[in-house]
């Protein structure tokens, strides 16, 4: 068993009430999951795969996964794990992340000589570590670094994390909203065993899926005029290499609509001629936050 916790507090969990996410208690994933859904119980796993398998084991009902960020891009390794997660998604939101420069209780800015993060908090705060002048340490995990300088009690040490990191491991504010950047916002996917709506959106529905194009000209094209002569929106398409070959790219998509619709299945069918295989990875309801941030 690879979570890290039962829960920040230590006490257990009921599994139909719980979502699992990657990193420590506090991390940004952690605030997303009892933002979206704050009648559950949170369950932090050390990999994102062990969060999958807290699902796949029955330890938890739900887990939530950040899929982009509006400052850092797509989130590393995830569209590899998707495809193979045995899990579909059910839901999406959007959540603004807000940085919190924490330390010890008695510490003040000039005390700091070092400050602790995951790499991507670190550049998105990077106004405030040339302010202070001090040195950035690379972490797995915002949160991680959190507990991290709690536990060793020095006051010349920082962290950049999440509120509720400094709630959890008690640590002191020294300064919120440190952030660069004011849109800084992490879009999170909520997946699930099976199909469901786990929570509210918009009323529009997305559809998420990935596929390989067959090796003959203009087959990305090809692939893709269906969605076009039949009117469906296409809102995200990113590839990357799989099989460790530099010619055999797949492509993750995201669309309005749900395959049921005539004219997603119209062009999912289209899509067929010119793919080795496409899999959908589930249709959930649009955030209503989605035109706000897309």
């Amino acid at each position: 068993m690879n979570d890290i916790a039962m829960n920040d507090a230590g006490t257990t969990t009921n599994p139909e009430n719980t979502i699992a996410f990657q990193g420590m208690p506090g991390a940004n994933s952690d605030l997303a999951c009892r933002s979206a859904l704050p009648d559950m119980q949170t369950l932090p796993c050390y990999s994102f795969e062990d969060s999958f398998g807290a699902v796949h084991a029955g330890r938890a009902r739900l887990v939530m996964i950040p899929i982009d960020n509006s400052v850092a891009g797509r989130v590393a390794d995830i569209h590899h794990l998707l495809p193979d997660s045995g899990l579909f998604i059910v839901g999406e939101h959007f959540q603004r992340i807000d940085h919190h420069l924490l330390a010890v209780p008695g510490a003040s800015e000039g005390d700091i000589t070092h400050i602790h993060s995951h790499v991507h908090a670190l550049n998105q705060c990077r106004g405030l570590v040339r302010e202070l002048g001090v040195e950035p340490v690379v972490h797995a995990d915002t949160a991680g670094a959190a507990q991290m300088i709690a536990a060793r009690g020095d006051k010349t040490q920082a962290a950049i994390a999440s509120k509720l990191a400094g709630e959890i491991y008690g640590l002191t504010q020294l300064r919120a909203n440190i952030e660069d950047a004011e849109h800084n916002t992490t879009r999170f996917l909520i997946m699930a065993a099976k199909p469901e709506n786990v929570i509210s959106g918009s009323g529009q529905q997305m559809t998420s899926f990935v596929f390989r194009v067959k090796n003959i000209p203009a087959a990305l094209y090809k692939a893709l005029g269906g969605f076009a002569s039949n009117g469906i929106n296409m809102t995200k398409l990113e590839s990357y290499l799989v099989g460790g070959s530099f010619q055999a790219a797949q492509f993750y998509a995201e669309v309005e609509g749900d395959p049921k619709d005539p004219a997603l299945e119209r062009a999912l069918e289209e899509l067929k001629f010119f793919t080795h295989e496409i899999k959908i990875l589930g249709t959930f309801p649009a955030s209503s936050a989605r035109a706000e941030h897309i």
